[in-house]
């Protein structure tokens, strides 16, 4: 009788600390929610800027008739699309930075090779 008086103290016990831990860890998530990005403001960056000339030119566009061709040809000329201009450009993946780039096949055929030893 003893020892099951003394097991169902332990389960006691141990609920007990279970359900003191999960309330405390409630208590502080609600006290403190995000504290780490509370004090820190982001900067005005090119990217903001950019994206702002992005906006005037589409309610340019959208304020008038329309571009005709040769005006959307001319725009397109200036970069990568009508829209988008040269923005990002130096981040975008194409054949003259990516010459050192190992494709999804060949990275397939090299790890199907090591995993069945042939070559």
């Amino acid at each position: 009788m003893n020892f099951t008086r003394l097991i169902q103290s332990v389960v006691r016990s141990f609920r007990f600390v279970i359900a003191t831990a999960l309330c405390l860890t409630l208590l502080f998530s609600n006290v403190l929610p995000a504290s780490a990005n509370s004090t820190s403001k982001s900067a005005n960056t090119d990217a903001t800027t950019q994206l702002n000339k992005i906006q005037e030119k589409t309610d340019d566009v959208a304020a008038s008739k329309g571009p005709d061709l040769e005006e959307t040809q001319a725009e397109t000329q200036k970069g990568l699309n009508e829209v988008q201009g040269d923005a990002d450009k130096d981040k975008m993946f194409r054949p003259s930075n990516s010459q050192n780039a190992t494709s999804i096949e060949n990275q397939v055929e090299s790890f199907l090779e090591q995993a069945t030893g042939k070559k």
